[in-house]
This record gives structure tokens, sequence and C-alpha cells, in this order.
């Protein structure tokens, strides 16, 4: 039989690209496998040993500009708006690149990142499957629980707990609607003519396929859309970067807030120096997760490193503080090692809240807290359960839920 062509879809950023290399390498045992990314991907998706296909020149300055701002975005309705209209600028390049290659060829499957709904749009008018890969199901809007970017709520409790959750759901529902009409013209000829479908599900992911990359049972419970499939977390690391970790003893504690949150990280270094210096017991480290050659600033009592491999360093580690990272919560949670999580954008704060009504992670509101929760963490007294989710974070198992999916869709 025919392989089936797969064509992975994802922007540059490790929090998307990765998971979608993870899955195109599982994927190259059963079908030929090619990824569209940026040109500053291209080097990546080489080291996961698949083919590459960069499209938009100069396109990773301008979503750089857009997704990592000097400032946070939150729920900022001014900003929410810049960067919209920012992101909407390069949707339209990306279609069009898209529009132009598969007039040529046609793959039999596309896969895409959710920040990439006009893949979608461009499938549907060429007759190509689309699924969605989305590595934060916490944000997808679906029924029996409280909405996303409102701060990491719970899940309300009793009858007034309930109507709180539905308001807001309908709250967050209308502001969608309302940003569609305002910028309905391009939306409409992205191939979005509107935000919801009949059902009322989401126009920007597949009906057919949203691979959801991670656990239902760290999810809230709601109504999930029935294309939803949660296969659990696919994760790969670029190989050979960074500094090896350490290998002399048990008293280290890594600090991330990931590749991006520019705006952050100094600041958090120089609170993170006071901490070393006040415990030096501990032996502090932070990743600026930068893949490139930056400059960045010393601290003297604290090791700072431009990049980690997080599967490589996370088991060595006694503690890790995050900041609620698809990436880095699911490492600490495979490798079974506490977590503080201190959300600082984005969806950050709906991980951060599932992390810690499970139990597996303690969330910080504020930078004073490190020191006296990490103290905790380190003393043992912290009640956490870090080890919860080994068991179902086995890496073959989210692989064999993917490829069965994909076996399935072609009958192979």
């Amino acid at each position: 039989m025919k392989r089936p062509r797969i064509e992975l879809l994802a922007p540059p950023f490790a929090g998307h690209l990765h998971p979608v290399l993870a899955i195109g390498r599982a994927l190259r045992e059963i079908a030929d496998v090619s990824v569209v990314s940026t040109e500053g991907a291209q080097p990546r998706i080489r080291a996961a040993g698949l083919d590459g296909v960069a499209v938009v020149p100069g396109a990773d300055a301008a979503l750089r500009a857009i997704t990592d701002p000097p400032h946070p975005v939150g729920a900022h309705p001014l900003r929410l708006h810049a960067q919209f209209s920012r992101s909407l600028d390069l949707l339209d390049a990306f279609a069009s690149a898209l529009d132009a290659r598969y007039a040529k060829w046609r793959p039999d499957l596309l896969i895409a990142d959710f920040t990439l709904p006009v893949a979608g749009a461009v499938a549907r008018r060429r007759g190509i499957a689309w699924w969605t890969s989305h590595p934060s199901p916490c944000v997808i809007e679906a029924p029996g629980g409280p909405p996303a970017y409102l701060g990491g709520w719970w899940p309300g409790v009793g009858p007034f707990g309930r109507a709180r959750d539905a308001v807001a759901a309908r709250v967050v529902h209308a502001f969608k609607r309302g940003v569609h009409r305002l910028h309905g013209r391009r939306l409409a000829a992205l191939g979005f003519p509107s935000a919801y479908r009949d059902d009322g599900s989401e126009a920007a992911y597949s009906d057919e396929c949203i691979l959801a990359l991670g656990l239902r049972e760290l999810e809230f419970e709601r109504r999930w859309p029935a294309s939803l499939r949660f296969v659990g977390p696919m994760l790969w690391s670029p190989p050979g970067h960074g500094a090896p970790p350490p290998d002399d003893g048990d008293r280290h504690v890594l600090a991330t807030l990931g590749t991006h949150l520019g705006f952050a990280k100094d600041g958090l270094a120089a609170i993170l120096d006071d901490v070393a210096r006040a415990h030096p017991d501990i032996a502090l480290h932070f990743s600026d997760g930068r893949l490139d050659d930056g400059a960045f600033a010393a601290h003297p009592a604290l090791r700072r490193h431009r990049w980690v491999d997080y599967p490589a360093w996370i088991p060595r580690m006694r503690a890790v503080l995050h900041h609620g990272g698809a990436g880095v919560l699911w490492e600490c949670l495979r490798a079974g090692v506490p977590a503080l999580v201190l959300p600082r954008d984005y969806d950050q704060f709906d991980h951060a809240a599932r992390l810690e009504a499970a139990g597996v992670a303690i969330r910080l509101r504020h930078p004073r807290e490190i020191a006296p929760a990490l103290r905790r963490v380190l003393d043992g007294d912290h009640g956490l359960r870090p080890d919860r989710f080994v068991d179902a974070l086995r890496p073959r198992l989210a692989r064999a839920q993917v490829l069965a999916l994909v076996r399935e869709r072609f009958a192979i």
C-alpha cells in the first residue's frame, strides 16, 4: 500500500514546533512526512530527522515581535487587539504561501498547530484533510467549566460557582464574536466567515480531529468537542544544545520562563540571585531559553544558562520553578519532579490552576513567594504528589495514540 503523505505545520517557537516535530518523528514510521515552518525553524527540523519547507521569508523577526512584546498581553483588550491585528498580516502571508504550494502538490493530510488555523482554510479550498495539533487543550472552548484566559480559575463550586463559570463563558464567547466582527472582512478572506460553526465549535480548529497533546486526567471536566482526542504530550528537544546537566549531588534547582517572556527574564534573574545568596545550600540555575548567541547579564550567585535541555536536566533537579509552559510542565510531570509555577502570560495561568488542583505543583502569585515555597519543597514540607502522572506519561503511550489515529484514518 502506498504510504500517505502528511505535512505538518507549526510556527518556529519551541512550545509549538517541538510537539509537531515529535508527531512527525512518530509518523515517519508509516508515512512520508514534511514540516512547514519558517526559515529559523529549519535547523531544528533537520535535527529531528525530518524534511523541512521554509515559507514567508522574514517571518521569524515579525513573529518574535508579535509573540514576545516588551510587556505582558494578558487579557488587556487594546494589547490583544494590536497583537491580533499584526497576527492577521502574517497569517495572510502564510495562507498565500500554502495556497501556492498546494496548488502544485497535495498531501493526503495536514496536521497544523492551532496557531495556524489558515492551514485549515487552505486545506478546505484544496480538498485536503486537516487536523489540528493543540498542546494547550485548556484554552479550547467547551461547556462545563471556567473559560481560559481569565487568570486561571478553578471550576466553580455550587450553584453560584457554576453560574459564574457560565456567565464568564458567555462573556468570552461574545468577546471572540466581537473580535471577529471587528476584523470580519479580513477573516472572511482568510477563510473564516464566522468564529463558530453551526454546532457551536470554534472554526479555528479541525472538525475532523483535534490532537489534544495533554492528559484528560489533568484537565477540569468539561464537554469536549466531538473531534477532540486526548493523545498525551508529544515532546522533543533539540539534541546537542546547551550545557550538560550537573552531576555533583542533589541540591540543584532549575528556573525557567521558556523561550518567550523576554520582558520578565532579567527581573526574575535578579530575584533569583537574591534567593541564591540567601540560601547558599541551593545550586540555583536559570535558563534564558535561547538557542542563539545573545548576551545576558551575569549574576554571581546564580548560574545562568542560555539554553538547557529539559529532558536531560529536569530529572537531575530537586525542584523546578517554571512559568506554566506546556513543554516544561510535562517534562516535570514525566520525571516526577516537584514544581513551583509562576505564570506570567497567555495560557500559563490556566495550566497553573490545573497543576495546583491536581496536587502536583505549587502555584505562586508573586515572586516574593519563591524563596519560602522553594524552602518548603526542598525540606519535604509540601504535600505534593509530583509522581502522580509518571505512569500515564511514558513516552511511547502518546506516540502509539497518534499512530493509531493515523492508521485508522488511512486504514493502514
